[in-house]
């Protein structure tokens, strides 16, 4: 039988029954005869009526949004004091912090969780964002927070990237500001990361691009030490393009990646992100300790970040797979300009086999068909004159990208896209580097 205790929406509870103990944050059910829990993993876990012998009420709802009303928070010098009653806009900027602009597109940082679904919902105003992470005030002033839209990173799309380009631009112009934080979903962010590496010429300060895994409510957030990182990593010297996020599983620091050489390689551990055939930029502690790992593009207050946002987005990104019908090539072919093949190994697909694509590529490139060839083993790099298969590929047009990754080279090849449409300019120009994304010492 259930207890009637002082628990509602929102309260840590333990939930007790014959069997076992089960403590989590209590959620609105649709379900009369179901108690919905979220558990320390982040799960939901429904437990019948009929089985609870008990709930005890452990501690009542305290919407981490309030962060700035409780004692333990810091103001911007960093004393501890009560901040009842106070807001963001009540709290004196520090003379001698260096400002920052922040963008908010969306994503796991950028949302809350929502008692009645048991999921999360968007911080829908700026304020918001400060209010769960006002350690972020002891590092930097932010003078604007851009909202120019709110979504997940699978639902954006190249304009949204020329979007983001835009804002990113009028803020590394603005001599006040010394550098740019981006929040942004985790899933498709090494596509806008990439995009903006290319977008964004004679770059002149810090761009950094972070995100969560996991929602600022769960007790595992990466959220706070990400913004943390990424705020020191803003005011730095290191005019990149970069990701910055968990160096591992632990709380000690974060790595900031390369824009064009960085890839989503776990569903849902902290550390998700990688560099890829290259080593980070630095690491990037959160009291502000930064270990440069690479070479990088210096900051120069004086100069002026141009906007470079064309783009041709009748680009294809093709997984190669054994046995692939090459009518696939035809069918691109008529539907795109241009085609990045993630090829087996060192950028192999079919071509002695009744599959064999060599003819369908041949007639696609002869009709004005882009097609690159990249390797889906992530690490590594093609090549097209160590086997002959490579070889006939190279022969009849098909443009080899040496340890480009497959997602950089697709937003490349839109990028050059946009500027021409001569092969021989195309191929020159995709076989530059114009941000990065060749590395001619492959590193781990």
């Amino acid at each position: 039988m259930v207890q009637k205790q002082e628990s509602a929406v929102g309260d840590k509870v333990k939930i007790i029954t014959a069997k076992e103990e089960t403590e989590g944050i209590l959620l609105e059910s649709s379900d009369s005869s179901i108690v919905l829990i979220k558990i320390k993993s982040g799960y939901n876990v429904g437990i019948k009526k009929e089985e609870i012998m008990n709930i005890e009420l452990i501690e009542k709802n305290k919407e981490k949004e309030d962060k700035f009303e409780t004692s333990k928070s810091k103001d911007f010098d960093g004393d501890q004091k009560s901040k009842k009653n106070k807001k963001i806009s009540d709290i004196k900027e520090k003379k001698n912090l260096p400002y920052i602009d922040i963008i908010i597109t969306g994503g796991t940082i950028s949302s809350k969780i929502d008692y009645k679904t048991g999921g999360v919902s968007w911080i829908t105003k700026p304020e918001e964002l400060f209010r769960f992470y006002p350690e972020l005030f002891g590092v930097v002033n932010v003078k604007e927070i851009k909202v120019p839209f709110m979504k997940s990173s699978e639902d954006m799309g190249y304009e949204d990237w020329q979007t983001i380009a835009s804002e990113v631009e009028k803020s590394l112009n603005d001599r006040d500001i010394k550098g740019v934080i981006i929040t942004h979903g985790t899933d498709f962010l090494h596509y806008t990361s990439a995009a903006l590496s290319f977008f964004l010429r004679n770059l002149n300060k810090p761009v950094v691009l972070t995100y969560a895994q996991r929602s600022s409510d769960r007790a595992s957030s990466d959220a706070e030490m990400n913004l943390l990182c990424s705020a020191h990593a803003a005011i730095s010297d290191i005019a990149e393009v970069m990701l910055v996020g968990h160096s591992s599983e632990n709380d000690d620091f974060c790595y900031a990646h390369i824009g064009t050489k960085v890839r989503k390689l776990h569903s849902s551990r902290r550390d998700a992100f990688k560099s890829v055939n290259s080593k980070p930029l630095a690491r990037i502690f959160p009291d502000g300790k930064i270990e440069i790992m690479s070479d990088y593009n210096k900051r120069d207050d004086s100069k002026r970040t141009k906007l470079d946002s064309s783009f041709d987005n009748n680009v294809f990104l093709l997984k190669y797979f054994p046995g692939q019908s090459k009518e696939i090539i035809d069918y691109i072919g008529q539907k795109y300009k241009g085609l990045i093949i993630e090829g087996g190994g060192l950028g192999h697909v079919a071509v002695d086999s009744k599959e064999s694509w060599i003819n369908e590529l041949k007639k696609a490139i002869a009709n004005g068909l882009v097609v690159c060839m990249t390797s889906q083993t992530i690490y590594g790099k093609v090549d097209e004159y160590v086997y002959s298969p490579a070889r006939e590929l190279e022969k009849i047009g098909v443009i080899y990208l040496r340890d480009m990754l497959a997602e950089t080279a697709l937003v490349k090849l839109g990028y050059v896209l946009g500027k021409t449409k001569n092969y021989e300019k195309i191929k020159e120009m995709m076989l530059t580097n114009i941000a990065r994304e060749f590395n001619d010492r492959l590193e781990e």
